[in-house]
């Protein structure tokens, strides 16, 4: 009798397989992620977990959408033609916000600015910008507040420099490169190349506003509301692709990632890789610093982009986003 069970028992497990096996496979959501310029250095999560199937892992297709410029991607976004941008500079979505936008904010990515100012061979100091031209990435792009930071300790006031705007590094730096402006704010692996090419590095943003985030994961609200098991299955990729990008044993595949989705040598990638791994420009907490945030909507009010700071979780995606100290 007990045998009979057994033989029963494991029927009715086979059946269970089969049926399983035989069921129709559950279809990918997909998501529409914008971002800024074409693929660079900041965006190596994005890659990683597109490389190593950690978006698959969570059921998700992620269809990427390169946008010249960060205020044309935020502009998307609200129009819903956009689910959700990564890499953004946090200070068009916090203006769109602020004027009332149905944006919010999910997590900080890269926690500092990782820029770099590459000037002419001529010109040795930021001291020496006095008088010059400036490729930045708009009028109020964050990359513009970044300069202001870099020049005033060094004795420049704002007037007494010029700037040209380009919404993406690769555009800034060819600018650098024609001899249309005499310096360029830029990205890994940009700031390499050129300075490869006999420029200058004139010095790391990061040296001057460590406190100001740079990016964020940014989300339409009313596609969050209808897709929050999806979003965050978006998050749980992106930090697994940032603890393996952290991971030493991973270096040599996180360099060839890079390298396959932008065409770019080795030895840029690989000046890349250790620059944002010993700057740790990458948050891996997948939580927002409410000193950085109140840091960056300070400097906003101090340019009069913002009336008043206000509290930080009108920015934020309720229910989702997760504030640390």
């Amino acid at each position: 009798m007990q045998a009979m069970r057994a033989i029963g028992q494991a029927v009715l497990g086979l059946a269970a397989l089969a049926m399983i096996a035989g069921a129709p496979a559950r279809a990918l959501d997909t998501v529409t992620i914008g971002t800024v310029g074409s693929p660079s250095a900041n965006l190596w999560p994005l890659f990683i977990g597109l490389d190593k199937g950690f978006f698959a892992a969570e059921n998700l297709k992620v269809d990427v959408v390169y946008v010249p410029a960060s205020a044309s991607v935020i502009q998307q976004l609200a129009a819903g033609s956009l689910d959700m941008t990564m890499s953004t500079g946090l200070v068009d979505p916090i203006r769109a916000i602020d004027q009332g936008a149905a944006l919010a904010i999910a997590r900080f990515e890269v926690q500092a600015p990782p820029y770099v100012m590459m000037a002419k061979a001529a010109i040795k100091s930021l001291k020496e910008l006095k008088g010059k031209v400036i490729s930045v990435g708009g009028a109020k792009d964050i990359t513009r507040l970044y300069a202001d930071r870099m020049l005033e300790p060094n004795g420049l006031k704002p007037g007494e420099y010029d700037f040209i705007y380009a919404g993406a590094t690769t555009a800034r730096a060819q600018a650098l490169l024609s001899g249309a402006v005499d310096a360029a704010l830029l990205l890994p692996p940009s700031n390499f190349q050129i300075q490869a090419a006999g420029y200058n590095d004139l010095g790391l943003t990061i040296e001057y506003a460590p406190e100001l985030a740079f990016s964020g994961t940014v989300a339409n609200k009313t596609w969050a509301g209808r897709n929050q098991d999806v979003l965050r299955r978006v998050l749980a990729a992106q930090s697994k692709s940032i603890a393996y990008f952290y991971d030493d044993g991973n270096r040599a595949e996180v360099v060839r990632i890079l390298m396959a989705v932008s065409g770019l040598k080795i030895e840029d990638v690989e000046k890349s890789y250790d620059f944002f791994r010993k700057n740790s420009f990458f948050d891996r907490t997948g939580k927002i610093s409410r000193s950085r945030m109140n840091a960056l909507l300070d400097a906003l009010v101090s340019l009069g982009d913002l009336q008043a700071r206000g509290n930080i979780e009108r920015f934020l995606l309720p229910d989702v986003a997760q504030v640390s100290d």
